[in-house]
């Protein structure tokens, strides 16, 4: 395929040529008009022996004026007729510059922009060549291989499913709908629209008319992206009664980077209200008092804690581990409020928000058994805006310390088992209780809903909010972020689904696949374990 750089240098040439030759002709055409006519067989005026009289030249002269007056006329219709033409040529060789130049231009870091290509077209088509679509590349391993994930008109089947995705499923997400809609109509076109390159023959329809492919003759598809080149699709069309199937390969090439923004955020003065709500478990709250006299009182400093209490039970405890830790720290920016009703997470932040009482604040909703590093909370200040976006980290979850480390006679402290592991933990990415925000923007959407009772879903709600709001929420992993092990209790009175929500987080909770495959097992793998000894043993009497 031509390349767009060679086609606006050929448009370019040829503009300016066809202007030039332009300009001569009118040129040309107006010292024609110009000169004066010279017949050969005509007697010129003025000669001797003819005798011409006053009227005569008058009439001359008057008729040659007109002539020049029309001549003239003429000639200033056209030469606006050329301005006009000149001016859309100029438009359009600046139209095609400006085209020309995001290509070149279109790196927004300083470091590649000379090895960038000049055009846009060719860096694009260097990004297929690059790919692995027309030829293999070596890998050092199985695992260095990119898989494709395939779909039909109405689902995707997928390998990469985390907690919350299933192996096959429709896509929920608009942009993927989008995508592969897109795709399909895409291959449809090249398919009924053929260019003289493809490798396919014409073929008839039952009746002699041009044979049409529809969405309905889509079979299935594959595609994989190569996070720095692009996006593969593989679609695959046939129609029923026909045996031969069509196979379009289409790729959808990432373009150079482009800078969009460049700012400096000043973070040194963000005050973060983590609101903590509670109900008992004064042992977990000892325990995340610890860690926020580590990383807030010592490191951060710039921290108010507000923490609701639910009921009267446990309120002495948690109010004198409170002052221990402050007057020790010489800390004494927390708020603790007291509710003597049922449990609700949701009631307890809508109160922790509402209870601050000095202007906008950035506000970290958080659980007792969360372990949170200084790191996180300057991730928490730069990832959230007021007015325009709102935090939402996926917590590392850590797996029962008594089953991950159950070839040790106790589970080492806390802090060594803050790692990130396949068997230590997991992304709990169908959590979205852990968030940071603005108060204005937790005010203005509404709270928590407080029709939500028991565990779960009051965080869902809120963050759906967001969802159907037009401030950006921020979804990603952060390593700073550790949900703690404790064992869940599932109540009685919890709604069908709540309880389904419950024991599926329970589970979870518990151990990896591996470590929870050898709990099953453990009665064979014992009993193999015993056949091994028992053998030795017999080999080493005889």
């Amino acid at each position: 395929m031509p390349r767009r750089g060679l086609i606006l240098q050929t448009r370019t040439h040829w503009l300016l040529l066809g202007l030039a030759l332009l300009c001569s002709l009118v040129l040309f055409l107006y010292l024609l008009e110009c000169a004066p006519q010279t017949d050969g067989n005509a007697s010129l005026p003025g000669v001797i022996g003819e005798n011409y009289g006053k009227e005569y030249y008058q009439a001359l002269l008057q008729e040659q004026e007109e002539h020049y007056q029309t001549r003239a006329t003429s000639l200033k219709r056209q030469i606006a007729q050329l301005k006009q033409e000149l001016q859309e040529m100029s438009e359009k060789m600046r139209s095609l510059q400006e085209r020309k130049n995001v290509g070149g231009n279109g790196i927004g870091y300083q470091g590649n922009k000379e090895q960038a290509p000049s055009d846009l077209l060719e860096f694009l088509h260097s990004q297929i060549d690059k790919a692995e679509v027309s030829i293999g590349a070596k890998l050092p391993s199985e695992y260095g291989v990119i898989p494709f994930e395939s779909f039909t008109l109405m689902k995707v089947f997928q390998l990469e499913m985390g907690l919350t995705r299933h192996p096959e499923e429709k896509p929920v997400r608009k942009d993927k709908r989008d995508e592969l809609v897109e795709v399909i109509e895409a291959g449809l076109e090249v398919i009924n629209n053929p260019d003289e390159d493809d490798e396919q023959e014409d073929e008839d329809g039952p009746l002699g008319e041009k044979l049409i492919f529809n969405e309905n003759d889509f079979i299935e598809g594959y595609y994989r992206t190569e996070r720095d080149k692009g996006t593969q699709y593989e679609l695959f069309f046939k129609k029923a009664d026909l045996m031969e199937y069509r196979h379009v390969t289409l790729f959808r090439p990432f373009g150079p980077l482009m800078k969009v923004k460049s700012e400096m955020i000043d973070i040194t003065r963000s005050i973060i209200n983590i609101i903590v709500p509670l109900a008992e478990r004064t042992e977990a709250f000892a325990q995340f008092m610890q860690n926020f006299r580590d990383v807030c009182i010592h490191q951060d400093k710039r921290i108010h804690l507000t923490v609701v209490y639910f009921g009267k039970e446990g309120l002495s405890k948690v109010k004198y581990i409170l002052e221990s830790v402050t007057s020790e720290s010489n800390f004494h920016n927390y708020t603790l409020v007291s509710l003597n009703e049922e449990f609700n997470r949701g009631r307890g932040l809508n109160v922790g928000a509402r209870a601050w009482d000095k202007g906008e604040v950035l506000m970290f909703f958080c659980d007792v058994d969360i372990y949170f590093s200084a790191e996180f909370l300057n991730s928490c200040r730069l990832n959230a805006e007021p007015g325009k976006k709102v935090f939402y980290p996926v917590v590392f979850s850590l797996y029962n310390p008594a089953i991950v480390y159950a070839n040790q006679d106790v589970p080492p402290p806390v802090e060594q088992q803050l790692v990130h592991k396949k068997d230590s933990g997991f992304w709990r990415d169908f959590g979205f209780g852990m968030t940071c925000q603005y108060r204005s923007d937790f005010l203005t959407i509404g709270g928590f809903d407080m029709e939500v009772k028991g565990w779960g879903g009051e965080d869902v709600h809120l963050y759906r909010k967001y969802l159907h709001g037009d401030l950006i929420v921020i979804r990603t992993p952060v390593p700073g972020l550790f949900h703690l092990w404790h064992e869940k209790r599932c109540a009685d009175e919890l709604t069908p689904e709540q309880y389904r929500m419950c024991i599926q987080s329970k589970a979870m909770n518990e151990a990896s696949h591996s470590h929870l495959g050898m709990l099953v097992f453990r009665e064979e793998i014992e009993t193999h374990l015993h056949k091994q000894a028992y053998r030795t043993n017999s080999e080493a009497v005889g």
